[in-house]
């Protein structure tokens, strides 16, 4: 993984990003019952047990979790909101950005309260900290949103049951629902997960319908990674647009191929040039300026209307907006439909702010 967390989420993510393990001294199969301490704020352990066995498949088959995980370790990159929002405390983590104790962002705080922080994994660019991640003794390994390998997976699965990533989309491009629900049907907990999803999804329908603007108006998402950076409809920052209205260009996945997200050429810098544009930056002082140095790109309408909106990577808002999961989404919402609306309201005098925080 490059050493840069700006570079981590984009190289990094189109290599080898997760910290995973090996066989290591923990015994166990994939579907073997658990065993392990508490690493729960939630329910009872009665109430709960009665939703298991269950059998969640995946990309690489099917796993059966036979009791209610009580040590949980997350290898996706964002599976611990999920874990968070259902009432349980992982204990361990996998870190993206870097900066987060335990790898818990501002907007999950609330979720892990007192608790202590799970232990932070890191991929050193070695391979997996096998000794690590066997010392945590899991129980239940969450690797949703990540790019598990079927090698990986076997390795993990020798001492845990290993939730991967489901195949019906590209690594990495599991959608918050699908993560949030999932991971409460392998806690014992789908109706609470449903129940979360229906309220993060009334939150995108109060935006929607107080800025009608949104519908219909397209939109893309790109940073200036060795060029342009585009995003595809499978990443969840472009489905973060879609949820509040906005179409994405039609040709988006042409170019981009099967992926997250790809850089386009020059002679697609048209691609940028939809209604909104929305840039995630590294420094939001001299980010726009080294955008419009770029003659074909300035030239365009989405620029010279004043459509783009820009937002600072490793802060706590840019951070949470690549997060997307069922606890960064709200935190998202409440900052980026002001400036969403002042890009598209039809006047170039208006100024898109940046969010205080």
């Amino acid at each position: 993984m490059p050493h840069a967390r700006r570079a981590t989420r984009f190289a990094g993510l189109l290599t080898s990003v997760l910290m995973l393990v090996g066989a290591a001294t923990a015994c166990g199969s994939s579907d073997s019952d658990s065993d392990s301490g508490s690493g729960s704020s939630g329910t009872g352990k009665s109430s709960a047990n009665s939703a298991f066995p269950v059998t969640i498949p995946h990309k690489f088959g099917s796993t059966t979790i036979k009791s209610e995980p009580q040590r949980i370790v997350t290898i996706g990159l964002t599976d611990q909101d999920a874990v968070l929002a259902l009432g349980k405390v992982p204990v361990g983590t996998t870190d993206w950005f870097g900066g987060y104790k335990g790898a818990i962002g501002p907007w999950a705080k609330d979720k892990l309260g007192s608790a202590t922080a799970p232990t932070l994994l890191k991929d050193t660019g070695t391979g997996p900290q096998v000794e690590k991640i066997a010392a945590l003794k899991p129980d239940l390994i969450i690797g949703l949103y990540s790019a598990l390998t079927k090698a990986q997976y076997d390795s993990l699965s020798k001492f845990a049951p290993v939730v991967a990533q489901p195949k019906e989309f590209n690594d990495y491009g599991i959608p918050w629902e699908k993560q949030t629900e999932t991971t409460g049907k392998a806690l014992g907990k789908e109706t609470e997960a449903k129940k979360l999803v229906t309220e993060v999804k009334a939150q995108f329908s109060d935006a929607v319908k107080a800025n009608p603007a949104f519908t219909n108006a397209t939109a893309v998402v790109a940073t200036p990674y060795e060029g342009f950076f585009v995003y595809g409809t499978q990443d969840a920052r472009s489905r973060t647009m879609t949820s509040l209205g906005f179409k994405l260009p039609t040709d988006l996945d042409k170019v981009i191929g099967d992926q997250f997200g790809a850089n386009i050429s020059k002679e697609r810098t048209d691609l940028l040039d939809t209604d909104v544009v929305i840039w995630t930056v590294p420094d939001i002082a001299e980010g726009p300026a080294k955008l419009h140095q770029d003659n074909t790109y300035k030239n365009l309408n989405v620029v010279k209307q004043g459509r783009e909106v820009f937002l600072q990577e490793e802060t706590d808002y840019g951070n949470a907006f690549s997060f997307v999961t069922v606890l960064s989404l709200p935190y998202v919402i409440d900052r980026l439909a002001p400036q969403l609306a002042a890009a598209v309201d039809g006047k170039p005098a208006t100024k898109v702010e940046q969010p205080a925080s």
